[in-house]
Formats: C-alpha cells, sequence, structure tokens
C-alpha cells in the first residue's frame, strides 16, 4: 500500500493520490458539517453562530499542530524517496515524541485563556458561553487531533493515502452517532458536539496507530529508535515549524475577518458560517491537490529526480484551472441549497448575505488553488521560508482590505477581504517556485556539461 512517487506517470500518480486524500478531506469537512447542521437545527440560530465564531481560533491553534504534523510528514518522504529506512523509522518515532511535547504546550495555555480569546475576538455575549464551552474542550483534545494528523502525514509520506482514509470513514460515522446521542439526548449542548469531535478522532488515531505499526514492517519502531538528537529535532522542525507559523499567521488574519464580521450581529454571523462551510466543500479539491504535490515534491527530491518535480508541477497547474471551475459552480449552482442545511427555516436575509460571500469568493478560487499547490510543493521542497512569509503577505492583504475599504460598504467590502489576500499570496509563491526551478535547471545543465 506504499507508493513511490518517484517513477511514473506524474499526472496519474498525482491524481491517484489525491483522490483518497480529497475523500479523506471531504469527512473531515463533513466532521465540521454534522456538528453545525445538528447543533443549527437542534439548538438555534445563536448556537449556530457560536460554534461558529470559534472556526478561525481553531484554526490558529490546530493549524499550529497541523502544520507541524504535515512538515513531519515531509521529512519521512524524503527518507522514503532516498530510500534510507533507518531514518524513516527514527523520524517516525522522533514525530510520536514531538507530537506529545507540542500537543501539551499547545494544550495548557489555550484551555485556560479560550473565554479571554473569544472576547478579543468581539464574540457577541449572547453567543459567548456557548461558545466557549465548545472551544475549551476542542483544545483539550489538541492530542488526539493532532496525533491523528502527524500518523496520516506518516503514512502519505511512504504513499498510502488510503489507509487514513478508512478510520477517517470509521470516526464520521462515530461522530455522527455521537452528536445525536450527546447533543439530542444527553442535552449537551455545543459541548456535546466538541466532545462528538474529539472522541471520534482520538479513536482514529489509535487505530491507525496500531494498523501502521502492524501493516507496514518499514514504519514498526524499535526502542532504540526513539531518542531525541540535535539533528533530527533541528530537521524536523525545520520544516513543521514554518508550515505551522504559516498556518496560524494565516489564522490570525481569518480571525480578523472573523472579527469583522461580529460586528454585524449574530444573524450575519449565522449567514458567515453556512457560507464558510460551502467554501470549505467547494475548495477541498485544492488542499487535496496541495497534500499531493507535498509528497510528490518530497519523495523526489529525496530520490534527486528534478525533472519530475518540474514535470509534475507543470500538470499541477493544469489540475488548479480544473478546482477551480469545481468549486466554483459548487458555489453558485448549490451554494442557497447548502447553506439551507444548516439553519431551520433561514431568513433571506441570512440567504443574501451567505450568497453575497460565496460569488465575491467564487470569483478567486484560481489563485487560491495556486496557493495550496506551490505553497505545498515548496515545503516539499525544503523552501520553508517564503511559504512562511506568504501568510504574512496573507494576513496583511486581509486586514488592509477591512481596514481600508469604507465603512459604507457593510458586509461587502468584508467580503472582499479573502479574494485580496488569496489574490495577493499566491504571486510571491508562484515566482518563488518559478525561480527554484530556473536555478536547478540552471545546475543540471552545468553538471551536463562538465
Amino acid at each position: 500500500m506504499t507508493k513511490d512517487m518517484t517513477t511514473g506517470n506524474p499526472l496519474k500518480i498525482i491524481l491517484l493520490f489525491s483522490v483518497p486524500v480529497l475523500l479523506g478531506n471531504l469527512f473531515q469537512q463533513f466532521y465540521n458539517m454534522v456538528d453545525t447542521i445538528i447543533v443549527g437545527r437542534y439548538l438555534g440560530e445563536e448556537a449556530l453562530a457560536a460554534v461558529g465564531s470559534t472556526g478561525c481560533l481553531m484554526f490558529l491553534v490546530l493549524g499550529f499542530a497541523n502544520g507541524i504534523a504535515q512538515g513531519f510528514g515531509v521529512m519521512v518522504s524524503h527518507a522514503f524517496g532516498a530510500k534510507d529506512f533507518h531514518l524513516l523509522r527514527h523520524y517516525v518515532a522522533l514525530s510520536l515524541i514531538l507530537t506529545v511535547i507540542v500537543s501539551v504546550l499547545l494544550t495548557i495555555p489555550t484551555v485556560a485563556a479560550s473565554k479571554l480569546l473569544l472576547a478579543w475576538m468581539h464574540t457577541p455575549e449572547n453567543i459567548l458561553p456557548m461558545a466557549d464551552s465548545y472551544i475549551r474542550i476542542i483544545f483539550g483534545g489538541i492530542l488526539l487531533t493532532m496525533s491523528y494528523n502527524v500518523l496520516s502525514g506518516i503514512l502519505r509520506g511512504i504513499g498510502d493515502s488510503k489507509t487514513p482514509l478508512y478510520f477517517l470513514i470509521f470516526s464520521s460515522v462515530l461522530n455522527i452517532v455521537l452528536d445525536v446521542f450527546l447533543i439530542v439526548t444527553a442535552g449537551l449542548g455545543t459541548a456535546g458536539a466538541a466532545l462528538a469531535t474529539v472522541i471520534a478522532q482520538g479513536l482514529a488515531a489509535v487505530l491507525c496507530l496500531f494498523y501502521m505499526f502492524r501493516r507496514f514492517e518499514i514504519l514498526r519502531t524499535k526502542r532504540e529508535d526513539y531518542y531525541l538528537d540535535a539533528a533530527g529535532i533541528k530537521n524536523m522542525l525545520a520544516v513543521g515549524i514554518p508550515m505551522a507559523l504559516n498556518y496560524s499567521v494565516t489564522a490570525v488574519g481569518t480571525m480578523i475577518m472573523q472579527s469583522a464580521v461580529n460586528v454585524f450581529g449574530s444573524s450575519v454571523v449565522a449567514a458567515f458560517t453556512a457560507a464558510s462551510k460551502v467554501n470549505s466543500i467547494a475548495t477541498q479539491t485544492m488542499p487535496t491537490l496541495g497534500t499531493a504535490m507535498a509528497t510528490y515534491c518530497g519523495q523526489n527530491l529525496g530520490a534527486g529526480k528534478y525533472a519530475r518535480i518540474f514535470d509534475g508541477m507543470r500538470q499541477a497547474f493544469f489540475i488548479c484551472l480544473a478546482c477551480t471551475a469545481l468549486g466554483a459552480a459548487v458555489c453558485l449552482l448549490g451554494g442557497r441549497f447548502i447553506v439551507s442545511w444548516f439553519v431551520t427555516n433561514p431568513s433571506e436575509e441570512i440567504f443574501t448575505h451567505a450568497m453575497q460571500y460565496l460569488t465575491i469568493a467564487s470569483w478567486f478560487y484560481l489563485p487560491l488553488a495556486m496557493i495550496f499547490c506551490y505553497r505545498n510543493a515548496l515545503q516539499g521542497l525544503g523552501e520553508g521560508l517564503i511559504p512562511m512569509l506568504s501568510g504574512v503577505v496573507e494576513l496583511v492583504s486581509r486586514l488592509a482590505v477591512i481596514l481600508l475599504v469604507p465603512k459604507s460598504a457593510g458586509f461587502t467590502g468584508v467580503c472582499f477581504a479573502d479574494p485580496a489576500a488569496w489574490l495577493f499570496t499566491a504571486i510571491p509563491l508562484v515566482i518563488t517556485y518559478l525561480l527554484w526551478e530556473r536555478k536547478k535547471r540552471a545546475l543540471e545543465k552545468t553538471a551536463a556539461a562538465a
């Protein structure tokens, strides 16, 4: 079930690897959708707004954790591409050790400061207690969430994109059952939705760990693989930290966006929450492509096959175009229908605000697709600085729109913050990759001439 991405047709390999990842991402969204739908229909509009208002805060913290997890997977792909299985097993063991350390360091302060963070984001007073009870439990389960993402990253690093999907399907079904029981039957409110998500992801992580060690001999670590060495930690964190910081900086921009929306009241927050869910569904092909390109580029870099990287990136650009068309179609043709999933008898005001955001955003999906593609490719190639700084560009661009657009533009002006961020972030990423490719081609010509 491992997949060596250093041989074979690049387009075929990327697409075959991407399909299970896409299904996994959709099921991950399914987690969140089930929470949101059940909360909105059984607990009401205010509860929906409460859960929605925590989204960017979750992205800030869990995005940092998952960015580190993806970095660990990249290092595994390098070792796998180089066929250095001794180093591979050490990276697996080191990933598990660092996961525990990072999770503890993140959990303690976030659980303690959850209510304060929500207040800083101007969360409306009428939904603040429900939002806090939800996010506090999510933060308490960081170890379980991060563990699943680390294990999934390790498996994808060796080319197996199917196994994480199988366990995610199992946990998705469990999540639905737990949602109904904890929210509807037990009456735990928004806290029940959070508990369902944490428990389901925790079981997925445990099952994935046992299966990984049992199924893949090259990943079966021994006691001697578990040690902390400066070189190993440096290599792992050199890739993981920039990816984590990139997620966090992007999340700060999203928090600014959420804060700007919050001032319009709970009805607009509910509309924006529903629209954000539609946007997530419509763009799931994009992070999927990014995951595939990080593994593809990482393995081929480890094997020293630069020509395959060049070819794969050309193919990936055309996949970006397809992702853009599909995402826009989902928003423009199915957006109103999907929004209705999240709120019982939604008002025309909610539909209007939700579709306003989706219409504007869908026109800028190409730069968003290119961000995922080129940012992850560069991270897979070990070029972490520009991807990390691109998060700063995204933050500044989003903030500039919110601050500079006249207040008379209202929610319409805020809707342009995301597209501006996507456009100005994609440009330096594409330029950086093209310069990297140009440099490698020049080195190859020099080596061939010698």
